[in-house]
């Protein structure tokens, strides 16, 4: 939960008041898109279309927040559909925790590597867990002609107690991503 936060915050200033096209993938409850839809963002909110309750509860969130204009769609990381294929390009591509599973990194990428081809100027921001500090998308974001930039918590007010950290037993720290292409000329 702590990391629907991060996006949340930091994606607050820069979408209020501007029209950008955001997608939020593997959005879950849709926390940090529902939120830039509320400050005018055109949003399209995606979860597997392998999990067709996740694609509810998405839905959901839209009709509990009046968001009727926000799409919902079936996005199945590392899976080339009609849907991801229709999309039009984006500007921000939103995830929230989808770095928890390393098998699934690659996949991710994938998604998000297609969704750049549309814009190469997108970026994906994206707040995750560490579980494991041996796990690292290095690799694959060479592979990918990729880079990452760590973002600070702290630089937009997301390293307080009650947001970025969590009371259940263990260590819970999350860290912000922004990826894009490595060649600002693509």
């Amino acid at each position: 939960m702590e990391c629907m936060f991060g996006p949340v915050l930091w994606s607050w200033p820069s979408t209020y008041g501007f029209t950008e096209d955001l997608c939020q993938i593997g959005a879950g409850v849709s926390l940090p898109g529902i939120m830039a839809a509320k400050c005018g963002a055109e949003v399209t909110l995606s979860d597997s279309s392998e999990l067709p309750h996740c694609l509810e509860i998405c839905r959901q969130s839209c009709q509990m927040n009046d968001l009727p204009q926000v799409h919902v769609i079936g996005v199945t990381w590392g899976h080339v559909s009609q849907d991801l294929l229709a999309l039009p390009p984006q500007d921000i591509i939103l995830a929230s925790d989808v770095f928890f599973e390393p098998e699934d990194f690659e996949d991710v990428i994938t998604t998000v590597y297609l969704l750049m081809q549309k814009n190469p100027k997108v970026q994906l921001w994206s707040t995750y867990q560490v579980r494991s500090a041996d796990w690292s998308l290095e690799a694959l974001l060479y592979k990918w002609d990729m880079k990452c930039v760590h973002i600070p918590l702290e630089s937009f007010g997301a390293d307080k107690e009650d947001i970025a950290e969590s009371a259940l037993p263990g260590r819970h720290t999350v860290e912000m991503l922004v990826i894009s292409f490595a060649k600002d000329s693509l």
